[in-house]
């Protein structure tokens, strides 16, 4: 991590009343692993975010929010810049529909990016609102799951998105239409903004026949995910025609183990992080797994996570710059 003299935050009491230096980021994340980040601010409102972007751009620091680190590996050496999170309950608000009304009526739902995923798809299945029940043992927050277009084989988030909240570097904000936001497969086009807020489309429905649905998601990923380990879901993104996970099985990979770091076998697109691993062993775990699968069956494996001051593996994005929420 390359340290930084100047303090470009100095000279507002409220904004160094809610900034940390050399914050460990470890704990913040699923994986267990990394370094600190130089500065971490936990904003009270939309205004103070904004002054902390605004400073950022004029002195050059490369700016990241993190939600719950649930897609995320930190390098062993941390992150220059800021990180921020969004967990002041201004950040984590929903607005729910009135309760009353008829089914299959649509309606709108709106979340702020610090917002609980996992949270905000119970409530939606317990007020009977479909439409959020397929992410059903997703972990992150809502920022994170726009962001990346979080989902699975039963469905996206980008499928409900009326819209999404953003903020510029320059501290405006603006509404981007779900047709602009350029979502694709575990992506989005948002580019270079911080997530504020997103607008749901979700339709009324039995609330036990959406609880049905589920539980049958959520026993799915029971059986066939490590979800007792500390891991970031899956690593790598599903080649057009191919399972990642699949690849990984047929290359004999589950099991293979680089210090702490091993190839879940309920799960090949697992690595969990055991006693004793590194960011610098999942990496390298990393590494072997693109290049035994591209050698076998001639497949490249993209990142699904993302990294934060790695060195790159095989072309994964490092995250040295962008804001982002991961």
């Amino acid at each position: 991590m390359t340290e930084r003299c100047d303090n470009p935050f100095a000279g507002d009491p409220a904004l160094e009343a809610v900034l940390s230096q050399h914050e460990p980021l470890a704990a913040h994340t699923w994986f267990g692993l990394g370094g600190p980040a130089r500065w971490m601010a936990r904003p009270q409102d939309i205004e103070q975010l904004a002054e902390l972007t605004r400073r950022c751009v004029r002195a050059g620091l490369p700016l990241r929010v993190l939600g719950q680190g649930a897609n995320l590996l930190v390098g062993d050496d941390g992150v220059d810049g800021l990180v921020v999170r969004l967990d002041r309950p201004v950040f984590k608000r929903i607005e729910w529909p009135a309760p009353e009304g008829p089914q299959g009526e649509e309606v709108t739902v709106r979340a702020a990016a610090g917002a609980d995923l996992g949270r905000l798809t119970l409530e939606a299945v317990r007020r009977g609102l479909a439409g959020l029940e397929c992410m059903a043992g997703i972990p992150g927050t809502v920022g994170g799951a726009v962001r990346m277009n979080a989902g699975g084989r039963f469905g996206q988030i980008s499928d409900v998105i009326r819209s999404v909240r953003v903020m510029h570097r320059d501290g405006r904000q603006g509404v981007v239409p779900r047709e602009e936001a350029g979502f694709a497969y575990r992506r989005s086009g948002l580019g270079d903004v911080l997530i504020l807020e997103a607008e749901l489309a979700l339709r009324r429905d039995d609330p036990r026949r959406l609880h049905e649905r589920y539980r049958a998601v959520w026993e799915v990923k029971r059986r066939t995910q490590p979800l007792r380990e500390n891991s970031a879901g899956c690593v790598f993104k599903n080649p057009p025609g191919h399972s990642a996970g699949a690849l990984i099985d047929r290359a004999g990979l589950k099991g293979r183990k680089v210090g702490g770091a091993c190839v879940a076998r309920e799960h090949a697109n697992f690595i969990v992080a055991r006693e004793g691993a590194t960011a610098s062993d999942v990496l390298e775990l990393i590494g072997q797994i693109r290049d035994e699968v591209s050698d076998r069956f001639g497949v490249d494996l993209e990142l699904e996570i993302e990294l934060w001051g790695c060195r790159s593996s095989g072309g994964a994005r490092a995250g040295t710059g962008a804001v982002g929420t991961a």
